[in-house]
């Protein structure tokens, strides 16, 4: 039985899937076809249904959930986990709306929480999450949100943290920050989700079991990343809500689609059924 399945090249993707992907584990009669892709082009994908299996930004599931259920294993939440706000040189926090802002997709974790953060913030642009040190080392008028690997780099190149974005959920919010998620289509049969899903949580298990070893497979995707940097990305987006999202992880969920009804009146999403 064969099936789609996407996830970013970054190391806390592919430790979740090494396991599974390159049948370090038992998967039965299930294989994959892997589509390699940054977040925000696996948000698009989703939107249009491209894959049957996919890691998505929980901003886009709004968007996706008539066509998708959110699996328990697989997912990115927690705290002290959320993107940084970043400036060429130290500005002051009541500034930030007259600059520029690069941000890693419309439809991410990320923009949200900005847009939580900074309300009034109009000038955005689009970008690749690898793309924003570039942008805001290239003009002292653009600020960046940064995701990821750049979470632990960027002040290797000089750059300045503005804010944690993270902070205002965590304070406001006290839930887990839920950054991205695995859906898989509704119109795979809820037995064969299952199936999928604790393969996804043995596949996890597999990569903790041999753990703080770093396979070729993450190596191979990490974009010539450091290996501490790797481990410090392991550590900090893959924990206990990564092999069960559990009530708390779903009503961090659940708290983040309320806010988006919110901002998004005519188009509000139903909590109904969105979890496996």
């Amino acid at each position: 039985m064969n099936f789609t399945l996407g996830f970013s090249p970054c190391p806390n993707d592919t430790f979740i899937f090494d396991g599974l992907v390159n049948k370090k584990i038992d998967t039965g009669n299930f294989t994959f076809d892997v589509r390699l892709e940054d977040v925000e082009t696996l948000n698009e994908m989703a939107k249009k249904e491209v894959l049957d299996f996919t890691k998505i930004s929980y901003g886009v599931l709004p968007l996706v959930a008539k066509n998708y259920k959110v699996l328990n294993a697989g997912s990115a939440l927690g705290k002290g986990v959320g993107p940084l706000l970043i400036s060429q040189k130290a500005i002051n926090f009541d500034d930030v709306e007259k600059y520029t802002i690069a941000i890693p997709g419309g439809n991410t974790t990320a923009h949200l929480l900005f847009s939580l953060a900074f309300p009034n913030a109009k000038n955005k642009v689009f970008k690749r999450y690898d793309e924003i040190e570039n942008a805001v080392l290239n003009s002292k008028n653009v600020l960046g949100v940064i995701i990821h690997e750049n979470r632990f780099t960027y002040m290797n190149k000089g750059l300045h943290k503005i804010v944690d974005l993270g902070n205002y959920w965590e304070e406001k919010i006290s839930l887990p920050i839920p950054l991205g998620g695995i859906v898989g289509k509704r119109t795979i049969d809820e037995k064969i989700l299952k199936q999928v899903d604790e393969l996804i949580k043995k596949s996890i298990e597999y990569s903790y079991d041999n753990y703080p070893f770093i396979s070729d497979y993450i190596k191979q995707h990490s974009q010539e990343m450091e290996e501490d940097v790797m481990k410090k990305h392991i550590d900090l987006y893959v924990n206990n809500y990564s092999l069960d999202l559990g009530e708390g992880g779903k009503n961090a969920i659940r708290k983040f689609i309320e806010i988006y009804n919110q901002n998004h009146q005519k188009e509000k999403t139903s909590m109904e059924n969105i979890f496996l």
